[in-house]
C-alpha cells in the first residue's frame, strides 16, 4: 500500500518565500514514492501573497479573514478528509521545515508504530542545528513538564508545527482543532483520544522570512494564555480505551 499523503501548508503574508517552500516540496516529490500532494492555506494574508500564488499556480485556498493558524491547519484536514487522505503533515509555510525529513515523520504512522508523529529538534535522533533563543527553549521545557504532569505523557517539542497524523487524527482534528494555541493545546485532545503519539527527531531551520507569530514583548503573555488553555483542555473526558 503506498499512502495517500497531503501537506498541509498554513501561509500568513509569506509571498517573499512561500515560492522557494513549495519548489523544495516538488522537487522531493519527484524523487520519492511517496504519493504525495500539498496544499497552501492562504490565512487572509494582506501581502502580496494570493497574487504569487496564482502567478505560480501554486495550489492553494484562499480564506477571506485571518483565521490565524488554528483556523488555516483545520481548513487543511478538513480538506483532507474530504479528499480521502491516508495521512496529513502540517508543515510551516516559512521554510523552517526540512521537507528531507518527511520519512522519518510518516514511517511510525505507515508501520503502525504511532498515530501522530511529532517532528522534534529536541530529541537525540534530531539533526536540526537551529534550536530557537534560550527564552523560548526554557518556555517550550516548561510547557512540556506541565503537559507532562497532566498527562504523563512527554513530548519535548510542543510548539513544533511539523506534524503528522493518520485517518483517525485527520477525522479527529477536521471536527476540532485548537484555535488559538493549537500545537501545546492539541495533545490534551490527543490524550482524551487515545491517540498513539510519538516524537521523531528531525531537521529544522531558522526562519528567513515573515514573521513568527510569538513575539517577545508579549511572550510572557503568551506563557500564562497557553498554559490557562492547556489546564482548561485537560478537562475534556478521556475515551475509554
Amino acid at each position: 500500500m503506498n499512502p495517500r499523503i497531503l501537506l498541509i501548508i498554513p501561509a500568513y503574508n509569506e509571498a517573499e518565500g512561500i515560492v522557494q517552500v513549495i519548489d523544495k516540496v516538488l522537487e522531493y516529490r519527484k524523487k520519492t514514492s511517496y504519493n504525495l500532494d500539498y496544499l497552501v492555506i492562504n490565512d487572509g494574508s494582506t501581502d502580496n501573497e494570493e497574487a504569487v500564488l496564482l502567478e505560480n499556480n501554486i495550489h492553494h485556498v484562499e480564506l477571506v479573514n485571518n483565521l490565524g493558524i488554528g483556523g488555516a491547519v483545520q481548513t487543511g484536514y478538513l480538506y483532507a478528509l474530504a479528499h480521502d487522505y491516508d495521512i496529513a503533515i502540517q508543515y510551516d509555510g516559512d521554510g523552517q521545515h526540512d521537507i528531507e525529513s518527511l520519512s522519518q515523520l510518516v514511517e511510525p504512522i505507515i508501520n503502525n508504530q504511532a498515530d501522530f508523529t511529532v517532528g522534534s529538534r529536541f530529541v537525540e535522533d534530531s539533526t536540526s542545528t537551529f534550536k530557537s533563543t534560550g527564552a523560548r527553549q526554557l518556555g517550550i521545557k516548561l510547557l512540556s513538564g506541565l503537559i507532562y504532569l497532566l498527562t504523563k505523557m512527554r513530548v519535548k517539542d510542543v510548539t513544533s508545527g511539523f506534524r503528522a497524523g493518520n485517518r483517525q487524527v485527520i477525522r479527529q482534528f477536521a471536527h476540532r482543532y485548537p484555535s488559538q494555541y493549537p500545537e501545546p493545546e492539541s495533545y490534551m485532545h490527543l490524550v482524551a483520544k487515545n491517540i498513539r503519539v510519538k516524537e521523531i527527531g528531525v531537521n529544522m531551520f531558522e526562519r528567513t522570512t515573515g514573521r513568527s507569530s510569538i513575539h517577545f514583548f508579549d511572550s510572557a503573555a503568551y506563557m500564562v494564555n497557553v498554559s490557562l488553555a492547556i489546564l482548561i483542555a485537560s478537562l475534556i473526558k478521556k475515551e475509554e480505551s
